[in-house]
């Protein structure tokens, strides 16, 4: 059986696919296998993905499902010990799986291990995660929920200590069905471990869910708090602090979702939270005049796609 089953899962992904695939290919730990989940693409994803060999487990859903349910699936077929994960459009520098696999054989408390990354755009323009802020290390649940500091391409984490949850990926999520899982693994009491280098790279562009589908962050983040509530014993009372601080990052969204769409509630929306974040000093000024001017200041200072 391989130690590692790295979980790609695809929705018309052609364009970056090999990138994708090679740099797996290409890592200098070679005890693994792809679970490559075909999410009913109509583009030539599949002939791709099966080119390559028995290494690459080549696995089609009859329709398309929310990406939760769809990680779940390919998560049943994989054999192996740990289980990473590579979305078709990001791609893992050679050393990824050799430095991080370490960290779970030196500490069998350790659940997830993850390490910095590298967001990129076609531009050339680049921005390395951690180089400023290192993230925490061990029980981090606190920490994740105030402020989720993972990126996807990055983790790994133990079978085990998934199959300790009551459920993997929840499938009414597409956006934050990874941070819900990573979040009910740290409140179950697992540790996070991390590789203080960028072994991981993230393609910053329109199509991606991310940006095509940001909408849903808000919404998706509010039945993720429900959820807790009623799960976690005294949830609302132990982490008020840091439910209080994330409930503004969720009036930020709704705030610039309205903003784009020429409804300006951002005043409205963020004046009960400026002192919990005074970074929402920002926006709250400039919602004075439209959109765009917050747009380009905020490019100075982020990758935005395209």
């Amino acid at each position: 059986m391989p130690t590692v089953s790295i979980i790609m899962n695809c929705l018309n992904c052609a364009k970056y696919l090999r990138e994708a695939i090679d740099s797996v290919f290409a890592q200098t730990y070679t005890d693994w296998e792809i679970i490559f989940w075909d999410n009913a693409s109509t583009d030539n994803s599949a002939e791709i993905a099966k080119s390559y060999g028995e290494k690459v487990r080549y696995f089609r859903s009859k329709e398309t499902v929310p990406l939760g349910k769809a990680r779940n699936w390919a998560i049943e077929k994989a054999r192996g010990k740990y289980i990473a994960f590579l979305d078709c459009d990001d791609v893992w520098l050679p050393q990824k799986l050799e430095k991080q696999i370490p960290l779970f054989e030196k500490n069998p408390r350790v659940g997830l291990a993850f390490c910095d990354t590298i967001f990129f755009n076609k531009k050339g323009k680049e921005m390395q995660l951690y180089k400023r802020k290192k993230p925490p290390r061990g029980q981090v649940f606190k920490e994740l929920l105030k402020e989720y500091f993972l990126s996807m391409e990055t983790v790994v984490i133990r079978k085990k200590a998934l199959n300790s949850l009551s459920q993997w990926f929840d499938d009414r999520f597409n956006i934050i069905e990874e941070a819900e899982l990573f979040l009910r693994m740290a409140y179950k009491g697992w540790e996070f471990d991390y590789v203080d280098e960028p072994l991981a790279k993230w393609r910053v562009h329109s199509e991606s869910w991310t940006f095509s589908k940001k909408y849903l962050f808000p919404q998706e983040v509010e039945i993720m708090l429900k959820k807790f509530s009623n799960l976690f014993d005294s949830f609302e009372k132990k982490f008020e602090n840091e439910i209080r601080f994330l409930k503004s990052k969720i009036q930020y969204q709704y705030a610039i979702l309205e903003w784009q769409k020429g409804k300006n509630n951002v005043r409205k929306r963020l004046r009960p939270y400026l002192f919990t974040r005074k970074r929402y000093f920002i926006p709250y000024i400039f919602s004075f005049f439209p959109y765009s001017f917050y747009k380009k200041l905020v490019s100075f200072f982020r990758i935005l796609p395209d």
